[in-house]
């Protein structure tokens, strides 16, 4: 699927981020010209991809030479409209949104923190990474005032969707969703979601099988017959002998 803005495909959008990681660090260490290889080895893609994914940018590099990395950090920070600067609202300030607020790495890539909401009162007038705290009745009046364009939902997973609505009616288009829920927004709505128990989650997939941890298998003797010759693979199949795991144990961080 191609991007309506710029016509640049959306896969090539979410690898330009990591191709400007890899080419700042690269700066910041002096290197002046790198090959399509040695850029695409950093930023863990292959380098077909990469000379393709710059081609829509314009950049084909010089045979022999390759790309100059001021250049690019230029031209792709450009792209993705990080030469200008864009305030950025954080709802929900527990630990993560605590976290979040103090994260060095929104000022340096143009991101400036310029709110903080919470609907505890009690944290209403604290100050947090040189921001004060507002309570979210002034979620509206604030988007306004302060010209925020984008906003980070870190609230409990109750609670965001009725963050999300009313950011919306006020007139945000861009949501990065921290919290464990899939949130239902009109068409137009850029939401990208993070969720850290799905990652840790693919993680523990790959851990398992790089362990020669086995899994449980149907008719291995610890599962009981349904009575017409098959096992019952069900959840106690996979828990202690003779004892059920309790499915609500089971945090997936997806919502039923």
């Amino acid at each position: 699927m191609r991007s309506n803005r710029q016509g640049i495909p959306e896969a090539t959008v979410a690898r330009l981020p990591v191709y400007l990681r890899a080419l700042i660090n690269m700066q910041e260490r002096g290197i002046i010209t790198v090959s399509s290889e040695e850029l695409a080895a950093s930023a863990g893609v292959n380098s077909a991809k990469l000379r393709k994914d710059f081609s829509y940018l314009g950049s084909y590099g010089t045979r022999g030479v390759g790309y100059e990395v001021s250049f690019l950090v230029y031209q792709i920070s450009r792209e993705l409209g990080l030469t200008q600067d864009w305030a950025v609202a954080i709802i929900g300030i527990g630990n993560l949104g605590h976290a979040l607020a103090n994260y060095g790495g929104f000022a340096s890539r143009g991101f400036r923190v310029a709110a903080l909401f919470d609907a505890d009162p009690a944290l209403t007038g604290t100050v947090v990474a040189g921001v004060r705290v507002r309570h979210v009745d002034e979620l509206e009046s604030a988007i306004r005032g302060l010209g925020i364009s984008i906003f980070v939902i870190s609230t409990p997973p109750g609670a965001a969707q009725a963050v999300a609505d009313r950011l919306v009616a006020a007139g945000i288009t861009s949501i990065l969703n921290f919290a464990p829920v899939v949130l239902n927004v009109a068409e137009g709505v850029d939401v990208r979601k993070v969720d850290l128990s799905i990652e840790l989650q693919i993680l523990a997939f790959h851990e398992q099988r790089k362990g020669g941890h086995a899994l449980p298998q149907a008719g291995n003797g610890t599962a009981e017959s349904d009575g017409g010759g098959e096992t019952a693979a069900g959840p106690a199949a996979s828990g202690p002998p003779g004892r059920a795991l309790d499915p609500s144990l089971i945090d997936t961080g997806i919502p039923s």
